[in-house]
Order: C-alpha cells, then sequence, then structure tokens
C-alpha cells in the first residue's frame, strides 16, 4: 500500500514538473513572439521611413552627367580652346563576366595599349560597376566599323560618342591659355575645399594652369543626373529621370590671338617674354612666353617621352617666363627713376651733369657704358642716350628709402593680380626686404654703394615682364593703373547673359602732368633720336620706348665681348614701348634672354608688334637683330 502510495506521488511530482515545462515554453513562446512582433513594429512603423529610403537606395542609383567645358575664344571671336565629339570604346563592368579576357578579345581587334589599360584599371577603382568607363578614346572610323561587326561577341561593350578638349591654335598662347589633364590627389583636396565635390561627380578632368585653371568653376558648368533603376547584382535595368547637365560658360578674352601669334613668330627661336597691354582698360593684349608647348599633349595624359622633351629642355619650355621669370630690368628702369626725381624735387628737367664716364663712390668707380662719358647731360638726354652716370648720381641722391617708395606705386616687385595663377613677386630691393631676405646680421646691412646700383636697373632689382608691362602702361595712361586681365566677360551658356570684366583702376597716383609729359617726350625721343632709333626708323606712327641691357653675371671691372661669352651668360635685352604716342593704345614690354643690347634683339621685336597692332603690317619671318651696341 506504502508502495503504491509512493508510485503515485512520484507521478504526481512529474506531471507537476511537466506542466512547470510546458508553463515555461509558453511564457518563452510568447515572449519571443512578443520580442518579434516588438522588432517588427519598430522596422515596419517606427523606423519605415530609414528602410523605405535605404531599400528605395539600393534600388536606385544617381548617374552623375558630366557637363560639356565652355569654349574660350580671343576678343575677335576666334576658338582657343574648345570640345569635340569623339567615339571611345567603352565597357560596363557589371554587365561582363570576365574583363581581362574581354580586354584581351577586344585588344584582336582594335589597339589596346599598356596604358589604356593601367588607365580602365584607375577608372574601375574609383567607379560604380553599372558606369560605362572607356578603355580606348578617339577610335578612328575603320575601329569603330570593325568593333560594330564584332559587337555580338562582347556584351556590356559599346561605342559611344564623348567630347573631348581640343586647342584649335596648337601652341600658340599656351600659357596664357593652359591646359586640362586628369584630377589628381591635390585636384580633389582643392575642389572639397571649395565645396564643389558635388559637382565634380564623374568628372575626370580639371584646369591646370592658365585660363583653363584660374576660371575652372566657370568653364566646368554643373552637372547633370541620370536616375538609374539597378537589380540586386549592381546591373542598370532602366532609367527612371533625368537632369540635364549645364555647359559650362563661354570666355571671351583681351587677347588678340593674331597679335600674340604674329609676336611668338618674332621671336624666333630665342628664349624670351613679351606682354603687351592696353593702357586704358588693363586688358593683355598679348601673352608671350617663349619657347612654348602644345596643350593638346596633357588632355588624355601626356607621353613619357613627350613629357621628358619638355621637362629636361635647357630651354625650359614650361616656365612661362611673362609671369614666372624674374630679371634685372637693366636701363628700362630710367625712365621711372626720372619720373620719381621730378615727383620728389630731387631734379627738375634742365638741371645738367657732367659726366666724365664714371662715378666715384666709397672707393668704387662706377662705369657708365660709353667711355668718355657723354659730356653735359640733362633729363632729356639721360633717357635718350641712355646715361648710366646721370642715374647713379640720382639714386646716391634720392636713396633706397625713397627708390623702393616710388617704385613700389608702380607695382614693381609686387604680384599684378592677373588672372592667371602661380605669378612670381619679384624683387624691389630696399633695406626691409634685405632684412628678410638675409639671415646673417652682417647680410642684413644695407650699403650705400648697394643703392648706386639700383638706379641703373641692376643690383638687386628683379621684375618679372609683365611687371615691367604694368608699369609702362601707367605712364602711357598718366598715372592710372588698371588692373591686368586677360579675360574680357563671361557668358552664361543656359542664359546668354555677359558679365563683363569691368577695368578696375589699382591706384590713381597723383603725378603732375608736366612730369608725366617730360618722361614720354624723352621716350619718345629714344626711337626718334636715341638707342632706339634704327630699330623705328620709318615707322608711321610716333612711339615712346626705352632701351634695357641687363647683366647676367658680374663683369668685375672688365669688359663685356658676347663672342667671348657662353651664350647662357650673355646679357639680357629688354625694350619697354608705348604707341601712339598722344594717345596710347598698347604698352608692352619684351626681354629677350641672353640677347645682348636692348636695341639689338629686344627692340625689333617690339618693333613689329606695333607695326601689326596699329597699321596691320604682318612680318615674314622672325625679327632681325640689329647690329647695335647700345642700350
Amino acid at each position: 500500500m506504502l508502495a503504491r502510495q509512493s508510485s503515485l506521488n512520484a507521478a504526481d511530482s512529474e506531471l507537476a514538473r511537466f506542466h512547470f515545462r510546458v508553463v515555461l515554453a509558453g511564457v518563452a513562446v510568447v515572449a519571443a513572439v512578443a520580442l518579434l512582433a516588438s522588432r517588427f513594429f519598430y522596422l515596419q512603423v517606427v523606423q519605415h521611413d530609414y528602410y523605405t529610403t535605404r531599400a528605395e537606395d539600393n534600388r536606385i542609383s544617381v548617374v552623375p552627367i558630366v557637363p560639356n567645358r565652355g569654349v574660350i575664344v580671343d576678343r575677335n571671336g576666334v576658338v582657343l580652346a574648345r570640345n569635340y565629339s569623339a567615339f571611345t570604346l567603352e565597357i560596363t563592368p557589371s554587365k561582363v563576366d570576365d574583363l581581362d579576357a574581354t580586354i584581351d578579345g577586344l585588344g584582336k581587334l582594335i589597339e589596346v595599349l599598356p596604358k589604356d589599360r593601367r588607365r580602365f584599371g584607375k577608372l574601375l577603382e574609383e567607379s560604380k560597376l553599372y558606369e560605362s568607363l572607356p578603355i580606348r578614346t578617339r577610335l578612328t572610323e575603320e575601329e569603330v566599323a570593325r568593333f560594330a561587326a564584332n559587337r555580338y561577341l562582347f556584351p556590356g561593350v559599346e561605342v559611344k560618342a564623348r567630347l573631348f578638349r581640343q586647342y584649335p591654335m596648337g601652341p600658340i598662347a599656351s600659357h596664357a591659355i593652359g591646359y586640362i589633364n586628369r584630377i589628381n590627389k591635390r585636384d580633389l583636396e582643392m575642389i572639397e575645399e571649395s565645396e564643389q565635390a558635388a559637382n565634380y561627380k564623374g568628372t575626370d578632368h580639371i584646369g591646370k594652369t592658365g585660363i583653363e585653371q584660374h576660371y575652372e568653376f566657370q568653364l566646368h558648368g554643373e552637372t547633370g543626373y541620370e536616375q538609374v533603376e539597378i537589380d540586386a547584382g549592381g546591373r542598370a535595368i532602366r532609367s527612371l529621370a533625368r537632369t540635364a547637365p549645364v555647359q559650362g560658360s563661354r570666355l571671351v578674352l583681351t587677347l588678340d590671338v593674331k597679335l600674340q601669334e604674329m609676336a611668338e613668330k618674332a621671336f624666333g627661336d630665342r628664349r624670351g617674354a613679351l606682354v603687351a597691354i592696353e593702357p586704358s582698360t588693363g586688358g593683355i593684349l598679348a601673352l608671350v612666353s617663349n619657347p612654348t608647348f602644345d596643350p593638346n599633349l596633357f588632355v588624355d595624359g601626356i607621353r613619357t617621352d613627350d613629357w621628358d622633351l619638355l621637362n629636361k629642355s635647357p630651354d625650359r619650355p614650361m616656365l612661362n617666363r611673362a609671369l614666372n621669370g624674374t630679371y634685372p630690368p637693366g636701363s628700362t628702369f630710367k625712365p621711372f627713376m626720372a619720373l620719381a626725381a621730378l615727383e620728389t624735387g630731387k631734379r627738375t628737367p634742365g638741371q645738367t651733369i657732367s659726366d666724365p664716364g664714371f662715378f666715384n663712390f666709397g672707393g668704387h668707380q662706377f662705369r657708365d657704358d660709353k667711355k668718355g662719358g657723354h659730356g653735359t647731360v640733362d633729363m632729356y638726354k639721360s633717357i635718350v642716350q641712355s646715361c648710366d652716370t646721370y642715374y647713379y648720381m640720382l639714386a646716391n641722391d634720392m636713396g633706397i628709402d625713397a627708390i623702393a617708395r616710388f617704385m613700389g606705386q608702380l607695382g614693381l616687385g609686387q604680384r599684378t593680380g592677373v588672372d592667371i595663377d602661380g605669378e612670381s613677386e619679384g624683387v624691389l630691393p630696399s633695406p626691409e626686404w634685405k632684412k628678410r631676405r638675409f639671415r646673417r646680421p652682417e647680410q642684413q646691412k644695407w650699403f650705400a654703394g648697394e643703392t648706386v646700383s639700383i638706379g641703373i636697373g641692376q643690383g638687386y632689382n628683379s621684375y618679372t615682364p609683365i611687371q615691367l608691362a604694368l608699369a609702362t602702361a601707367t605712364v602711357a595712361n598718366n598715372g592710372v593703373m588698371f588692373r591686368p586681365h586677360l579675360v574680357k566677360y563671361i557668358t552664361d551658356s543656359r542664359t546668354g547673359e555677359k558679365t563683363m570684366v569691368e577695368p578696375e583702376p589699382l591706384r590713381r597716383l597723383p603725378w603732375k602732368p608736366q612730369h608725366v609729359e617730360t618722361i614720354k617726350n624723352a621716350m619718345i625721343g629714344v626711337n626718334t633720336q636715341g638707342t632706339g632709333a634704327r630699330a623705328f626708323a620709318g615707322a608711321g606712327y610716333t612711339s615712346g620706348g626705352k632701351t634695357g641691357t641687363a647683366q647676367v653675371f658680374s663683369l668685375k671691372g672688365g669688359d663685356y665681348k658676347s663672342s667671348r661669352l657662353k651664350e647662357t651668360l650673355r646679357d639680357h635685352a629688354l625694350f619697354i614701348a608705348f604707341a601712339p604716342a598722344d594717345e596710347p593704345k598698347i604698352a608692352l614690354a619684351v626681354i629677350v634672354e641672353n640677347g645682348g643690347f636692348g636695341a639689338q634683339s629686344a627692340a625689333p621685336i617690339a618693333r613689329m608688334v606695333l607695326d601689326y597692332y596699329l597699321l596691320g603690317k604682318l612680318p615674314k619671318g622672325a625679327a632681325q637683330e640689329d647690329d647695335v651696341e647700345d642700350d
């Protein structure tokens, strides 16, 4: 009986445990269902908008549509930079099973170079699978036809028309126009800093130098986009919506490309620079840096051998000498010194000195270029005959501080603000400059003898051709200085509205009119009876000018004989000019590196430029050097 009772108790206990387990399992099931339900509610209700957006993003992708780059033309409408359509062979990676095999197969039909593969690989890393990427650009008609006949063998590959940048004038004005090239890391950082990242989606190229660089955002335009529906594998199914891109703005330059072309030809194979400015506006008519280069080489990525030729050339064709070359001004500095003397009261036009052919100062003899000197010299004669002794004495009387103050007003030793990036500052010497330039205290001290050399445009003086052209234009324009600029106006491609680059007066110098006329008359005398007379003999207009010769290295008291020196050690030749003299329409500065005397090499180039601009005369070839030995 006891055994039976014990068995019943055990059964009851087991049943109780079973009920407990059932209840516990039921609670667990209910809790799990509640948890799932709450999670479902959270995802479907609370986070509905978020996940709907995520799902839509996975289904729809936005593909950028790159805008056409703006066109650049000269002041007369001659096209300097444009776009042209060409066929490219493109692969959509998401539609291709084996990329390498596909490219190998294409290579049997159409030439695919190793550089094409490398470029494609780089694009593939930076792009999405559903984007179409070029494997070959600028296909010939024969190549297009060959692929079309075999297209069925290459799913995911097609021929498309794309726009490419072209510079129709080739190397002419290349330093002014610049070029475009593929975007690099530094460019990306600039784009991010300018908050233009969204507008550059899909863009491969960007302006690297010149106008192309400075006006990049105006030329680029506005990127459009296309909404594309894609499947789970990233393959495009259909287009849902499209916003058209806006073409970049059209730039009209102040540059006269015919004048530019003629000026470049005038240099021949000589190294140098020329800047011609319209004095009344600051518009740059010509900006020459010789030798030049062909910007078309850079558009698709320059070849190694072409880059080596440019980069390793001793003539440095990639250097923009007009903006980045700095040179002593030589005797072209003298008209500015004379004007400073009049304005500061250190000289009058009729005041004379006696020139024995040298100036003794501090135990050192500063020699004139003419043995025996120029005799009795007033201000007019000092400029017309380029008397060094007159300016040795004048510089010593004025002092370096007064010289630096006046030349600073003319913009010498300062960036002009021209609309091309990377302009050099040059050197306007002063005691303050010397303290910044040198570290050791004994080097920082300014010596009075250094001022004497400054007076004839030597010593520490070092200016860019555009600075000399601007200073000349300011004198020609009676003290009103305009900022030099290359763009005349910008035309919005969407509205057609023109935004003028208004002439911007940098300053109006309070010079006395009679002082300016004195200097202008003397510069006219240079071209009628002085050092520029041979170069301007028979000209059909009256012009003002000044020759200059700048030493490349110190002669240390010796006589200069160009025939005995290496070509790279010979003096630089300079010339500044304005014309017509009564109402100047053009002012310019010319430098011929290692060209000898200014009257010999630089003045004939200036004459050819002025003849063309004022009279329409077309030269047959490069300017011929004159057989003179005077600055």
